[in-house]
């Protein structure tokens, strides 16, 4: 008679992460980051924030287009310039024709291309950043998904602006400082260029998108990388990104 050893089961293996739709990891952004970016490391996803922001930009741009006009916005730009001001009127106004429709073009060329083309240089850089400074061994298509989510917020920024353009009388409205969000807002127009671009930097939605990206690189290797690590590595980067485009303001200014 032969007796049949019945092996009693192993551990349980982790649980799948439920999957999440986009819009649920968008609005997640918002109201649970931790479990979104979570569910990101996972499944890694980056295309549906990215194609909202592009649209959102490409209203704003229309709006602005339509309500404000690009001409006025170039004017402002050329005041200071001495080349411009030593020309005859005639001149002046061809030159502002001209610049206002090329200003328009790179509006909506700009708009459409800078969030896919900015996610990806922001995703290999903190790709570089994490994997070989700190051994995560984060993947690609992981880092962009955490690039797109933490971007989110823009869209909360670039639809206020829209607002902003509606209700304010077009000849006031500034477009580098729509919503007033950052220190450079503050700053008088004759102030240094690098002075306003440093303190343009301090802006609270920048701050914002720093931490969720610490919370989305924290969340793709636990183990690794701790929320702290991940902040620190995070705004140490962004700091050499802002002293950078303050120095070449400066140099150039």
């Amino acid at each position: 008679m032969t007796s049949t050893t019945v092996s009693s089961p192993g551990p349980a293996g982790p649980e799948p992460a439920a999957r999440v739709s986009w819009i649920g990891r968008i609005f997640g952004v918002f109201f649970s980051p931790k479990e979104t970016f979570e569910s990101i490391a996972v499944r890694p996803t980056w295309l549906a924030p990215l194609v909202l922001l592009c649209l959102a930009q490409v209203a704003l741009t229309a709006v602005f287009t339509e309500r404000v006009g690009w001409r006025g916005f170039m004017q402002k730009k050329l005041e200071n310039n001495s080349r411009v001001q030593e020309m005859t009127p005639e001149q002046r106004e061809r030159v502002l024709d001209v610049q206002a429709k090329v200003a328009r073009d790179i509006g909506y060329v700009g708009a459409g291309a800078a969030p896919f083309l900015g996610a990806v240089i922001v995703a290999a850089i903190y790709l570089a950043t994490f994997n070989l400074l700190v051994g995560a061994n984060i993947k690609f298509k992981t880092s962009l998904g955490i690039v797109a989510h933490a971007w989110v917020p823009a869209l909360v920024a670039v639809l206020l602006g829209i607002l902003v353009i509606f209700l304010k009388d077009p000849s006031t409205v500034d477009l580098e400082h729509l919503i007033a969000s950052n220190a450079g807002a503050f700053v008088s127009d004759d102030s240094p260029k690098w002075l306003v671009v440093l303190l343009g930097s301090l802006d609270l939605f920048s701050i914002w998108t720093l931490l969720l990206l610490a919370a989305g690189y924290s969340a793709a290797n636990p183990k690794k990388i701790s929320y702290g690590k991940a902040l620190a590595w995070v705004v140490t980067v962004w700091l050499i990104f802002v002293l950078a485009k303050t120095g070449i303001a400066a140099a150039f200014s």
